[in-house]
Formats: C-alpha cells, structure tokens, sequence
C-alpha cells in the first residue's frame, strides 16, 4: 500500500462527526472524581470564597467614593482600605488551599482514571490489539486521560463557581438598578446565537483534533519500533515526508480549532462591551442629571465586568469541555471493549492438567466470513510432542493460540484433559503453559528478572538451573554484571540468540504443562541448537509441547506431525511415516534440505 493511499485511510477516519454534548460520558467523568468529594468540597468552598471577596469589592468602592471621598472623611477612606486588604488576605489564603487542593485532587483522578484504563486493557482479548496501532492506544492513555483529568479538576468546579458569580451579579445589579441591568442584559441573545451556530462545529474540530494526534503517535510509534529497517532501507526521506503530512494535518486540524475558538471568545466578549458601553453612555447621563452618584456607577460598572467575566469564561471553559469530551469518547471506547476471551458463568479452576489435547472440528475466522481454520481435527497426548509444520499463514500459529485460549473457535471444541476450554478459568488454564515465540520479548531489567517472569518466587539456584539446561549460563556469566545485567528495551542488550535463550530458561521455569514453541529455535544458530534440542529432550518429558517450525530438522524426534496448509490438515504422522509417503513434507523436507546443503557448500567455497 503507498504512502497516498495509508494517508487516505488516516483522512477518511477523520471526517467531520457533528455529535451532541454527552451527558452519559460527562456523567461519567464526573464520577472519578467522587472518591474525593471532600476535597472537591473544600476547593468549591474556597473558590467560593475567593468570589464572595471580589462580590463585595465594588460595595465597598462605592462607600469609599460617596461616603469617604465626597464626604471628605479621610478616617472612613482608612478604615475601607484596612477592610479591602483584609479581604485580599482571605482570599490569597483561600486561593491556597484551593489550588492546593484541586492539584492534588486532579492528580489523583488523573491516576485512577489511567490506572483504570491500563489495567483493562491488559484484560482484553488479541482480537482487540489485532487492528490498533500501538500508537493510537497510547495516545488513549496519555494524552486523552490528560484531557479529561484537567476538566474533572478545575473545570467543573470553575463553572459551578461561575455560575454562581453570575447569578449573583445579575442579581446584585438588578437590586441597584433594574433599568440599566435590563438595558445590559439586552445583548444577550447575540451571545447565544454565536454560540449555538459555532457549538456543533467546535464539537466536531476538538473530536477531529483528538484524532490527528492519535495517528500522528501511531506514526512515531512505529518509527521508533522500526528504526533499523527505516535506516537499512534508506527509507528516511520517504518517512519524514510522510510524518511531514500527518504533522502538518494535525496541525491544520488544531488550527482550524482554534480559529473557530478564536471566533466565538472575541465575539461573546464583544457582546460584553456593547452592554457596557450602552451603560457607560445612559449612565454618565444619570449622574450628571445628578440622579446617579459617581460611586454608585463605578460600583454598577465594576459589576458588570464581574458579569461578562463569567460569561466569557464559560466560552473558555466549554471549549475545554468539548476537548474533553472528545478524549472521553475515545478513552470510554476502550473502558467499554469487553474481552471477547473471559470466564464464563459456572466456569471452574481445571486443577492441575495431565496435557491431553484435542481439536473437535475446530474452524476459526478472525474477521466474519474470512476462516483461516476449516474443521480441524486431531489429538495430543500427554507428554506428547505435537509438531506443526507447513507454509506461511497456514495457520500453524491460529492452532497454538486455540490452544492457549486466546482466541475461541468460530464453530468446533478445543479440549484440555477432556475439558471444554471455555468451561475453565483463564487463570488457572494459562498458568500451567509456558510459551516462546519467534520474536521473543525482553522487558526492561535485569536478566535474572526476565527469566523470573513467570515465577517470580523462583529462588537463585533454581533460576540458574533453568539456564544451564538450556545452555545460556555460559554466556550469562560473560557480561558485564551476569545475571544482574540490563538487558535494556525489548533486550537491545543482547544477541536474538540470546534472547531466545532466555525465553527458553523463563518458560522452563515456569514448569509448564503444555510448552508452545513458535519458531523457537528460528534465531538459534546450529550448535546452539544441538545444545537446546538436547536439553528439551529432557526437559519436554513428561510435558506437552506444541512445536511450530520451518525448520523441519528440529522436529524430526515428535510424535505426530501436523502438516497445515490454507487453514486445513493436509498430511499427519510421523518423520518417517511422512518421508516415506513422499508428500507435501516430503516436498517441503527435501526442498529445505538442498537449501541448507548449498548454503553450506557456498560458506566452504567461500572459506576455501
């Protein structure tokens, strides 16, 4: 797929989605912040403090104007001014306690809510992580849960504080004059026809914003994960012209947001001059009639910029809302996904397996009506060693996930020890298997800490037991620090051979019942292989082993081998039973074994 067509996908995800305000998700997001109710309690009785100070200011400006200055009484002036500064003192104490507050109270539902979020994520089936770029589910986690956190912080408590200013104000000013507060008030409806022309249009660009850094993170995510290949391939001009596009998207998409935003707070400010221009103009005419005291209007004018005030923040904090709002669709997505894998009701533990497996006309399809399993059936005995072999997206690692429960079957049963699969906890089934994949993970820690991952009461001995079985003491003991060393993200330390080895040594450790090995040993050179084989002779006795190879040289020893091709059995039996048959394995080991012998032969000539 080119560049053009990946960008064309990434645009037509971000089409204009006019959606309502979201009662249902604000309710929501409100809820995190209930656990600490008291604290919000005490900064909304702060910020309500804060307000009843600057309420009371213009009262007080106007006795200082009409009572101490006109009446030329210096002691009054004093005694207001020691008042006002009192009040600012209560309210520098009151800002605080509220800001200390509200911080430690943000950073409390900031944790929950992305505690929350990670931890149900882990929950979720494959199928969930199949069609999402690691990126974008990041950006969920960040940059979305940052989002909400910062409206359930201030937000709602600034608007509650708001509303209650400006109902008071309104109500203040109507008592001191109702004429000129009417004549302010006159504006208003040019206020909420900006609002409700631009809302819906603000709605879609902060949802359509959320969305462009979303993809823009997808993209770094895997540029970063694949930077080897970005430089092996000289592909760096080509990818930076791509992220040129995408950054350059998501900074149209938050521009065109913040145009609109820089439309509707002018305007709804604007509105705030016109009403109190018009009061500066009938009442600078009232007070020179001498119906009005200079005071008096000063007071009047204070206020109603305490009026506008609100209402503009309101604007502010409306467009905070919606960006808000757009994170929590996206974070709520993901809170909502159930595992399409989980414990049925009256599903029990499965105590300690013998191993037996068995597929009963299994079929799998990871999209409707796409099967790449079609009625599989077969049988494993325990402590058997079943392998799987065949070509590429034949469906040999669809088998190996049906056995760990990773996926259910489409139609079909998958058996442990005669067990339905879905009859039985996910805990107590996938404790008792061990797995190592081609491309095998190393988190960051130290080596002892990976091979403990599985077991993380495994004593020093035992772990070191673990590794000399599969042969990856010897280099263990050569770095740096041995079993202590830093294996560093994804094992950057260490060799893909070694790697591998220690994914041996952590699922030995466990002690499985059921080993999967998925192309094990693809990154094990030949006497590091000798070395392994022998020790899983040993090691695999008495246990299941699920073996999927190309390298048919590694299975020679199984007791039953399934040959997959295009989701279907094609051939089963042993090495020679299949040899001898001169069939598709037959094919597929002859072919792989002229490969291994040129390669050889080439290395020689070159050596030579």
């Amino acid at each position: 797929m080119s560049d053009d067509q990946e960008l064309g996908i990434e645009e037509e995800e971000q089409e204009d989605e006019e959606k309502p305000f979201n009662y249902g998700y604000f309710r929501r997001m409100i809820g995190f912040a209930a656990p600490y109710r008291k604290r919000v309690l005490i900064g909304g009785a702060m910020m309500m403090t804060i307000t009843g100070v600057h309420l009371a200011e213009p009262l007080l400006m106007r006795a200082v104007i009409d009572l101490g200055i006109a009446g030329r009484d210096l002691g009054l002036v004093n005694r207001f001014v020691l008042v006002v500064l009192a009040l600012r003192v209560l309210a520098w104490a009151a800002a605080y306690v509220q800001i200390r507050t509200m911080n430690w109270t943000g950073q409390r539902v900031l944790f929950d809510l992305r505690q929350r979020l990670f931890e149900h994520i882990q929950k979720l089936s494959f199928s969930f992580y199949d069609g999402r770029p690691v990126g974008k589910i990041m950006s969920r986690l960040t940059n979305d849960v940052n989002h909400i956190s910062e409206l359930v912080n201030s937000g709602v408590v600034q608007v509650v504080n708001q509303a209650v200013s400006l109902l008071a104000t309104m109500i203040i000013l109507l008592s001191m004059h109702m004429q000129l507060a009417l004549l302010s008030f006159c504006v208003l409806p040019a206020l909420v026809y900006c609002f409700t022309r631009l809302r819906g249009r603000m709605e879609t660009a902060w949802t359509n914003t959320r969305k462009a850094i979303s993809s823009m993170n997808a993209h770094l995510n895997e540029t970063l994960t694949g930077i080897q290949v970005i430089q092996a391939f000289g592909r760096h001009d080509t990818n930076s012209a791509r992220f040129d596009k995408i950054s350059r998207r998501t900074m149209a998409s938050f521009l065109r947001t913040v145009k609109l935003e820089l439309v509707f707070w002018p305007a709804s400010e604007m509105v705030g001059v016109v009403g109190t221009v018009l009061v500066y103009v009938f009442g600078a005419r009232a007070v020179l009639r001498e119906e009005l005291t200079v005071g008096f209007l000063l007071a009047f004018i204070t206020y109603l910029y305490r009026f506008w005030g609100p209402v503009s923040t309101f604007s502010r904090v409306y467009s905070q809302m919606l960006s808000a709002m757009a994170s929590a669709e996206r974070v709520f997505e993901f809170l909502d996904t159930e595992p399409e894998v989980y414990d049925l009701p009256g599903a029990q533990p499965i105590g300690r397996i013998a191993g037996d497996i068995e597929f009963d006309g299994v079929s799998f399809a990871y999209k409707a009506g796409e099967e790449v399993l079609h009625d599989i059936t077969f049988a494993a005995k325990a402590g058997d060693t079943l392998a799987l072999v065949g070509p590429t997206g034949g469906g040999k690692s669809t088998i190996a996930n049906l056995v760990a429960r990773f996926y259910d079957p489409t139609r079909g049963v998958v058996r442990i020890d005669g067990q339905d699969l879905r009859q039985v906890t996910l805990a107590s089934l996938r404790s008792q298997f061990g797995i190592v994949l081609q491309d095998t993970f190393m988190f960051s820690g130290t080596i002892a800490e990976n091979i403990r991952y599985g077991r993380t009461d495994a004593t020093d001995r035992e772990v070191e037991a673990a590794t000399r079985a599969v042969g990856a003491h010897d280099f263990i003991m050569r770095t740096e620090h041995g079993y202590h060393t830093e294996v560093q993200e994804r094992g950057a330390a260490l060799s893909s051979g070694q790697r591998q080895l220690l994914a041996f040594a952590r699922a030995l450790l466990a002690d499985p019942r059921v080993l999967i090995l998925d192309e094990a040993t693809a990154h094990i050179d030949s006497a590091t292989e000798r070395v392994v084989q022998a020790a899983l002779r040993t090691l695999l006795a008495g246990r299941t082993a699920i073996v999927i190879a190309h390298r048919l040289s590694t299975i020679e020893q199984a007791d039953q081998i399934l040959v997959i091709d295009r989701g279907a059995i094609v051939e089963r039996g042993t090495h020679r039973e299949l040899l001898s048959r001169r069939k598709t394995y037959h094919k597929l080991y002859t072919m792989q074994y002229r490969l291994e012998r040129d390669v050889s032969r080439e290395v020689s000539t070159a050596g030579e």
